[in-house]
């Protein structure tokens, strides 16, 4: 089946021109479900959940849902689903989309927004596409995920009961249509608050607890064990990284050159692609600041203390590629031209929650580049691969 690319590309550039940040996805739901409508989807069979009354950080609305009926000598197969996020990353606020050649690219000094605004291009010309040229196909569900770039809560959120019990997913967001992603890594998000003791820093240092030297050598710490940055142990890897150093609330670490800083509030993170790894290293940092506090005294021999949260944002998976949704993809992209390419993503994805939902999930890509920089980038004969390959998947047999 051919694909209106024309079609395709001018509704990827009407959702790229619809601001729609991680958390305030609610303007870019009403203009999916408008173009769905256009593109001949009943409106009685679009809705929003309320997934965004379970998320525990403000989300203007829920994850958007379509069902789509069975047609033809198909009718009666096994569900299937296709999904996406609706968000961006905040650098996105503000993006001008332009065409240049077969790219689409940015005329502002932010992110672009094909993060992942292609996906959803990608799912709306799928629907555009079964609803004009009438092919057979199994009923399909469409999803369009919030919150997705600020920790996958609308996946995490979703109830599986409202998807109408699909078989297996796929998932669409960065990169190449023929990258078949059958994997990921899982993560802890973790957080420290570290309590020392405010003293003049000129008049007597030395009755304070410096906040800040417990930080530095925990930090240090962790370097020195191998256990900050690309974490190696035998044949077990991964990752971690501090990120935001604060006095908490958007405050300084520190008031003033003159004090002896007494808190220090520090959020990070940690990755693998084993299961029981990520928590392993957040176990480690956890370590290192109880380590680094007791060695931090004053004159008076009082230790600082610290208070180590961790909370595990999605756990990894890894599909065996004799599953049928991974023979499935992978068909898929070969009838389409394409040479699929099998591998794990180092990044978590809304299919990290599906999977642990019990709906196995294949992700692909659909033409972004540079994604989350000043410098993204639509490469369209992509996008145009991912929405063949959408029509493909829906109707093969």
């Amino acid at each position: 089946m051919s694909v209106d690319a024309q079609a395709a590309t001018d509704r990827l550039m009407r959702f790229l021109a619809v601001e729609g940040v991680t958390g305030k996805e609610a303007a870019i739901g009403r203009e999916l479900a408008a173009a769905l409508r256009e593109s001949g989807v009943p409106a009685d069979a679009i809705r929003l959940d309320d997934a965004n009354a379970r998320i525990p950080v403000p989300t203007e609305t829920g994850n958007l849902i379509v069902d789509l009926p069975g047609r033809g000598a198909m009718h009666n197969q096994p569900r299937i689903m296709f999904m996406t996020h609706m968000d961006t990353v905040p650098l996105c606020a503000g993006a001008k989309p332009k065409r240049s050649g077969r790219k689409i690219v940015n005329e502002a000094k932010t992110a672009l927004g094909g993060d992942n605004r292609a996906g959803c291009g990608v799912l709306v010309t799928l629907a555009a596409e079964l609803a004009t040229q009438k092919p057979d196909h199994p009923p399909i569900t469409l999803l369009f995920c919030v919150r997705e770039e600020s920790g996958l809560w609308g996946a995490r959120h979703v109830k599986t009961e409202e998807l109408g019990s699909p078989v297996m997913a796929f998932n669409y967001d960065g990169g190449s249509a023929s990258n078949v992603t059958i994997g990921a890594v899982g993560a802890d998000r973790w957080q420290v608050e570290i309590f020392g003791r405010a003293s003049h820093a000129g008049v007597a240092p030395e009755r304070g607890i410096s906040a800040t030297m417990i930080l530095g050598l925990a930090l240090a710490d962790l370097k020195a064990g191998g256990w900050f940055g690309k974490v190696v142990k035998g044949k077990r890897q991964g990752t971690s990284n501090v990120g935001p150093v604060t006095g908490g609330e958007g405050r300084p670490a520190g008031d003033a050159t003159n004090v002896v800083t007494d808190y220090v509030h520090v959020r990070g993170e940690s990755r693998s692609h084993d299961r029981t790894f990520f928590k392993e290293i957040t176990k480690a940092c956890k370590a290192a600041f109880e380590k680094a506090a007791s060695r931090v005294k004053n004159s008076d021999g009082k230790a600082g203390r610290v208070k180590f949260k961790a909370e595990t944002d999605y756990y990894p998976f890894r599909m065996k590629e004799s599953l049928p949704v991974v023979k499935r993809a992978v068909a898929a992209v070969s009838g389409i031209g394409a040479t699929p390419s099998i591998r794990a993503a180092n990044g978590g994805l809304d299919a990290n929650w599906m999977v642990r939902h019990g709906v196995p999930t294949v992700t692909f890509g659909a033409g972004q580049n540079e994604v989350h920089t000043i410098d993204e980038w639509i490469n369209l004969d992509e996008y145009d691969r991912a929405c063949a390959l959408a029509v493909q998947l829906a109707t093969m047999r």
